[in-house]
């Protein structure tokens, strides 16, 4: 099996365009219902396990994406992650995906909030990294607001960074 991951650079945790990496995350990889979920694993049944993430930091953050699958399947598997990059950061960024993405990030916020442990973890990391504590209110606020050509732009930033690293 190969574990293989294609890093960019990130967004900070106070930059502005960090709802619109939500988004990008969750359209990308970031559930069953993602682009590379569907594509790869459910419609190929190409990989075990395959997913995108995003970690933020006070003055840097990084994206990727990862993918574990058999060595025969590795490439078509890294040219449908490319392929489906591509597509995001020329603008094709489907309305009912858009809003199934936010729905789920807003869903996951709720659900969330009910771990004493992930709400001290958010009062935590927005002390730690000296950035507003936002109402459930407003992050719901914001993640509606979140429009594709912000989704596109920053996939279109976030593809001309990435390398590749695998290990077998």
């Amino acid at each position: 099996q190969y574990h293989v991951c294609l890093g960019a650079p990130g967004i900070a945790r106070g930059d502005e365009r960090r709802f619109a990496a939500s988004i990008l995350d969750a359209i990308v990889g970031g559930s069953a219902s993602s682009r590379l979920f569907q594509e790869i694993r459910e419609k190929r049944g190409m990989a075990y396990s395959v997913y995108s993430y995003a970690s933020q930091y006070s003055d840097s953050g990084q994206i990727g994406v990862y993918v574990g699958t058999r060595e025969e399947n590795l490439g078509a598997c890294l040219e449908i992650a490319v392929a489906e990059l591509g597509d995001l950061a020329a603008g094709n960024v489907r309305a009912d995906e858009l809003s199934r993405a936010k729905e789920n990030l807003k869903g996951r916020l709720l659900l969330s909030l009910e771990s004493t442990s992930n709400r001290m973890t958010r009062l935590g990391k927005a002390t730690v990294t000296e950035t507003p504590l936002f109402t459930v209110e407003e992050l719901v606020r914001r993640l509606d607001a979140v429009t594709s050509d912000e989704v596109s732009a920053l996939t279109s930033r976030s593809t001309s960074a990435a390398t590749v690293t695998s290990a077998a």
